[in-house]
């Protein structure tokens, strides 16, 4: 007697329409229409490259830059590895200290948990401090949703929700952004400003201040990310160059936390080591300005509600997979991306995704799944030119270009389009047969008639178009080369060759002793 257990299942993805992990294009189209914004284009070029050099520079003053690369990727494997206990460890520290720990599946369930916690406390208004997850899993639509406004405190991602945008890059969220546009942002929707506002750095910093310092001091309820949280202690970090962090830890009397699960480290003593890394390699800093750690609540001293919102949404069916778990080490640098050629020249929102750049294109795949060949996500794969230069900038030394040709693989298994197979079937047919082959390397040269009088082909029909979109094709040659080789020609220059023979040729080195003299 045998016992069916059904099959195993992965674990589930982030699901479809919470969030801000899936567009509505896929890349190329969308890559397509960016690429003709020309100021974009100027101002991710001069940022990229601005803190490219920077970063080249802090990293040129250590010697040890491999070997903290190398610990940093031993340490996040090892996270990876060991992922059940450590949380296990870190809910056991957080709640010793006298914080609250709630488990998210997928973005719509850390949402409402965040949204119920708000709503607990009776207030209409928070304020963030700047994180992916919470951008990942659409939190600000979420609690507008339930009449609850959320004001963004970081300034880049300000001005990104004053102009009613999206992020384009993981550190500078309006890198895409120049400073004519930002007065103009302020200008139209912020209170207390008018037309003598200058595009003077100064001034509209300064105005940015103005603006939050009445959030701040309004503010109830504060949300967070987390780069970190650290096992053995309980303890949540920020890692930032603003002090908005800080603030939200100052005066606010509930903090939210909202953290992805991979973001552990084991111990205090590993936090060293991406202390390091992480400003070096994403503001091209030697070390950050400001460093924000809290360990549940201390009495009198910050805020006395504190929750942490554990978040999967993908996370664990990427863990369970080789590849996802090396996207699963990602330290939210944004180092690839600005190395990216990619990416300088189609700019974040073209990837449709929170995380955009070399990163994105493997993390966002592992955490959505490729549902089909039509699925937005199933493009990213291939938003990369394989140069490899992704590899070399990261910290963690995830291999991105791998985790690349693993997923376009992974695409074409299980999406292979149903035409593919029809002429992959076919090609089979005329390689297995000698004559179908003969006729059809005789058919060849009516491929001519496509080059017309310029003999190039710049146009193919159907699916074949996606080729000389952006290439020319040469015409085939008016004769196959076994045609050409049964002309009187080649049978000439053969005849002409075997009379002429092989040409002695020098020893191509030295064979004895004596030769040597």
């Amino acid at each position: 007697m045998s016992v069916f257990l059904g099959k195993p299942t992965m674990p589930p993805r982030a699901p479809e329409g919470v969030g801000h992990l899936r567009g509505t294009e896929t890349f190329p189209k969308a890559a397509h229409h960016e690429l003709y914004n020309a100021t974009q284009r100027r101002n991710l070029h001069k940022a990229t490259h601005t803190i490219r050099d920077k970063r080249a520079a802090v990293i040129a003053e250590i010697d040890d830059w491999q070997a903290l690369r190398e610990a940093g990727s031993h340490i996040k494997r090892d996270v990876m590895a060991r992922m059940p206990e450590l949380l296990e460890q870190f809910e056991a520290a957080v709640t010793a200290r006298g914080g609250h720990v709630h488990w998210a599946r997928d973005a719509k369930e850390a949402g409402e948990i965040v949204t119920a916690l708000v709503q607990e406390t009776g207030e209409k208004r928070v304020v963030k401090i700047k994180s992916m997850a919470t951008m990942e899993i659409g939190l600000n639509d979420q609690l507008r949703e339930a009449g609850i406004e959320a004001r963004e405190t970081d300034l880049a991602e300000l001005i990104v929700q004053l102009g009613k945008d999206t992020p384009s890059h993981i550190l500078v969220p309006a890198i895409h952004r120049n400073r004519a546009e930002i007065r103009d942002i302020f200008i139209k929707e912020m209170p207390n400003t008018d037309e003598t506002l200058s595009s003077d750095p100064a001034e509209l910093a300064e105005a940015s201040r103005t603006f939050l310092r009445e959030q701040f001091m309004d503010a109830k309820v504060a949300i967070s990310g987390a780069n970190f949280g650290i096992a053995e202690t309980g303890t949540v970090t920020i890692v930032e160059s603003e002090g908005n962090g800080r603030m939200c830890l100052t005066l606010p009397e509930t903090l939210i936390s909202v953290m992805g699960i991979e973001k552990l480290l084991p111990t205090f003593q590993d936090y060293e080591v991406f202390l390091q890394l992480l400003p070096r390699s994403s503001t091209g800093e030697r070390m950050n300005p400001y460093t924000s750690m809290w360990s549940g609540v201390t009495e009198g001293d910050g805020p006395q509600n504190f929750h942490i919102v554990l978040v999967d949404n993908g996370r664990t069916a990427a863990l369970a997979d080789e590849i996802g778990r090396e996207a699963l080490k990602c330290i939210r640098c944004s180092a690839c991306l600005n190395v990216c050629p990619v990416y300088e020249r189609a700019g974040g929102h073209a990837y449709g995704s929170t995380y955009p750049g070399p990163i994105g294109a493997i993390l966002t795949p592992q955490l959505t799944g490729m549902d089909s060949s039509h699925d937005p996500n199933a493009s990213l794969p291939y938003a990369s030119t394989l140069c490899g230069a992704c590899f070399e900038a990261c910290p963690v030394k995830i291999d991105i270009p791998s985790a690349l040709l693993e997923l376009r693989h992974k695409k074409i298994e299980n999406h292979k389009p149903k035409v593919e197979g029809v002429i992959m079937g076919g090609m089979g047919l005329v390689f297995g047969n000698q004559k179908l082959w003969n006729l059809s390397t005789h058919m060849v040269s009516l491929g001519r008639i496509l080059g017309g009088f310029n003999g190039k082909i710049t146009h193919l029909p159907s699916f074949l178009a996606g080729w000389t979109d952006v290439r020319d094709t040469a015409v085939p040659p008016k004769k196959s080369f076994r045609q050409w080789f049964d002309s009187e020609e080649a049978q000439q220059l053969l005849a002409s060759a075997r009379a002429e023979g092989i040409p002695a040729q020098p020893p191509a080195h030295p064979t004895s002793p004596e030769e040597t003299k």
